[in-house]
Order: C-alpha cells, then sequence, then structure tokens
C-alpha cells in the first residue's frame, strides 16, 4: 500500500496531473507559455496510447490559454507530436466555445476536425487524433457530419458516433478517453436519453477486461442520473441508497473487480478512482472503499464529491465531503458506523 497521511493532518490535493509526476513538470512548462518540456514528455510517451492521450489531453486543457503549442508549431512545422498537440488544443478551443455558445464554435470545431484529421493521416497507429474527433462528435450534429452518427454494433445500443470510437479501439482497445467521449455523447445529445447512456456504460463495462477504466462507466451514469433528479427537484427521496440495492452494488463490485491496490500510477485517473471510492463508501463497502482511499493518497477531485455535497455550489463543501467519507473508511471506529447511501447526511 502506499503511504498515506494520517487522519487528523489530512489535505487533499487537487492537480490536473493527478499521479503522473513527469506531467506536472509540462504543465508547469507550459503555463509560461513554453513547449521544451512537453516535447520531450511526448517523445518519452512513445506509443504508450494509454499515457499519451491523458497526457495530451491534460496538457491541450492547460495549452488553449497560452501560445505555447502555436511557439512549438512555429519552429518545428514537421513534428508530429507538435502537430498533435495543435489538433488537441483546437479541440479544447472549440468544446469550450460550443459550451459557451460563442457565434464562433462551428468555425473552431472545423477547424479542429481538420487538424484531427491531418495528425491521424501523419500517424496512422496513434488513437488520439481519432480520440479528439470522437470529442468533437458531442457537437456533431451541428455540423451534420455523417462519421457521427451510425447504427450501434447491436441491436439495443443507441446510434451514435460509432465508426470513430472503432477507429479509436482498433489502436487502443480500452482507450480510457475514448469511452468517456462517447458515453458525453449519450449524455448530452438531444436524441439520446439517461437510459442510451447506461445502456452503452453497461455494454462497455461488460466486455472490457477486468481492471480496465471502463469498467466504472456505469458508475459515472448512475451519478449523472443522482445528479439530475437532484437539481431538478424530481427524485425519489431514497434514490441515494441506489448504491447499496441491486442493480448499482452489482455495478459496484464490478468496478471494483480486479483491483489491486498498491501505488498507482500514472495511466491511473485521479477522478475513476474518487467516483470509486465514492460508490464503495455510499455502498457500505468500506474495507474496499478504504483500499482506494489508501491508493489515492492525498489526491482528490471536486467530482462526485460536488453532486452529493450539502451546498454543490460551494468548492469547499465537496472537499468536506471527501474528507468526511475518507475518514469514516481508515478510521476502524467510525467505520462501524452507517451513513446515508449516497454520500449525503441522514436527515
Amino acid at each position: 500500500m502506499s503511504s498515506t497521511p494520517s487522519l487528523r493532518d489530512f489535505t487533499p490535493v487537487y492537480h490536473p496531473a493527478g499521479f503522473d509526476h513527469d506531467l506536472r513538470g509540462a504543465l508547469s512548462d507550459i503555463k509560461v507559455g513554453h513547449w521544451h518540456a512537453s516535447r520531450r514528455l511526448l517523445a518519452q510517451t512513445s506509443s504508450d496510447w494509454a499515457l499519451r492521450t491523458s497526457r495530451t489531453q491534460v496538457m491541450a486543457a492547460a495549452a488553449r490559454h497560452t501560445a505555447a503549442v502555436h511557439a512549438w508549431l512555429q519552429e518545428e512545422p514537421d513534428s508530429v507530436n507538435a502537430q498533435l498537440m495543435s489538433a488537441r488544443t483546437a479541440v479544447e478551443g472549440a468544446l469550450s466555445a460550443f459550451r459557451d455558445a460563442d457565434v464562433a464554435a462551428p468555425r473552431l470545431e472545423d477547424q479542429a476536425w481538420q487538424k484531427c484529421q491531418a495528425a491521424a493521416r501523419r500517424s496512422p497507429a496513434d488513437p488520439v487524433p481519432w480520440v479528439g474527433l470522437l470529442a468533437l462528435a458531442q457537437y456533431g450534429e451541428h455540423s451534420r457530419r455523417p462519421e457521427c452518427w451510425r447504427q450501434a454494433p447491436e441491436a439495443m445500443l443507441p446510434p451514435g458516433p460509432w465508426g470513430l470510437l472503432e477507429q479509436v479501439l482498433k489502436r487502443d482497445p480500452t482507450n480510457r478517453e475514448a469511452f468517456h467521449r462517447m458515453l458525453s455523447f449519450f449524455l448530452t445529445c438531444r436524441y439520446s436519453s439517461l437510459a442510451d447512456a447506461l445502456d452503452f456504460a453497461r455494454w462497455a463495462a461488460s466486455w472490457v477486461p477486468v481492471g480496465s477504466p471502463p469498467r466504472i462507466l456505469p458508475l459515472y451514469v448512475r451519478m449523472e442520473s443522482y445528479r439530475r433528479h437532484r437539481e431538478a427537484g424530481t427524485g425519489d427521496p431514497m434514490q441515494h441508497r441506489q448504491w447499496a440495492r441491486d442493480p448499482v452494488i452489482h455495478e459496484v463490485r464490478r468496478a471494483f473487480q480486479g483491483w489491486k491496490g498498491g501505488p498507482c500510477g500514472p495511466r491511473v485517473s485521479v477522478l475513476d478512482l474518487n467516483y470509486l471510492a465514492h460508490a464503495l463508501w455510499a455502498a457500505h463497502q468500506y474495507e474496499d472503499a478504504a483500499q482506494v482511499f489508501h491508493a489515492l493518497g492525498r489526491n482528490a477531485a471536486r467530482l462526485p464529491w460536488a453532486y452529493v455535497c450539502d451546498n454543490p455550489a460551494e468548492p469547499s463543501r465537496a472537499t468536506q465531503e471527501f474528507v468526511r467519507a475518507r475518514s469514516q473508511c481508515l478510521s476502524p471506529t467510525r467505520r462501524r458506523s452507517v451513513p446515508s447511501p449516497g454520500g449525503r447526511r441522514s436527515e
């Protein structure tokens, strides 16, 4: 097990790099407009597709607000990695524009689409450009691109950008971001429902290898359902007890299946572990949740704790909820008490 701070002096740490300590240096470099650390990091990452996907996603989110990638591309216009980062950054910009209802969003989406296609041609084995296209497919109904709307491989699944997902999975069969981009499509598309998203999540979790990131997908949908009902005031007062009941408890146990504990490497998602820790705690699986909290160390994520705390709009409340659950699971005396399932205090 990794060393864990004592309950008394614990302060969670929020950092986009998570367990990827090498990525932290590159992010610091990007924030001041420099790109050499990014070049070195991606050169070292090579064809580790899971790591390449997560690192480029986090770096692109930071680089969108700087001139670092533009400067890199100006200096090395033929660099495959520079072109990929340019595409990734363009995708982040387009998605942000769509979320903000910016009138420039369609133009930015088209530019990002072209850059991703160019990056895919330059590096045919790389799944990351296809992940970028899949991210843009969330807004495919605006561009009416045929790649964004195809029939599913199985009759019970909803139509969507299956062709793009197929291209990613040919190159990286358990690509975490690709599955989450697909899930996001079903959660936001006007032609899809929450039930469609859950069907997709269950389908993915049913066939991917034990211990792989897509096994956690149903937990994301369950939490999104909880959030929507809570915000709308339409939920069953007992809905927060779903985590300890069938079929949700089965999904929680399947997500935890194969968990090995121990120190987490750079490919492990802090966000995934927060969702898993919450689900296990809310399902009263305290000892298993403790393993996940141990593995997290000081690393934390705002979600899903912000969805279940007393005041979701107040960041400190999410931190308090995380610390409360962690303390309950790691303290033998408090582990005997039973909280309200779903992460909310008993009334």
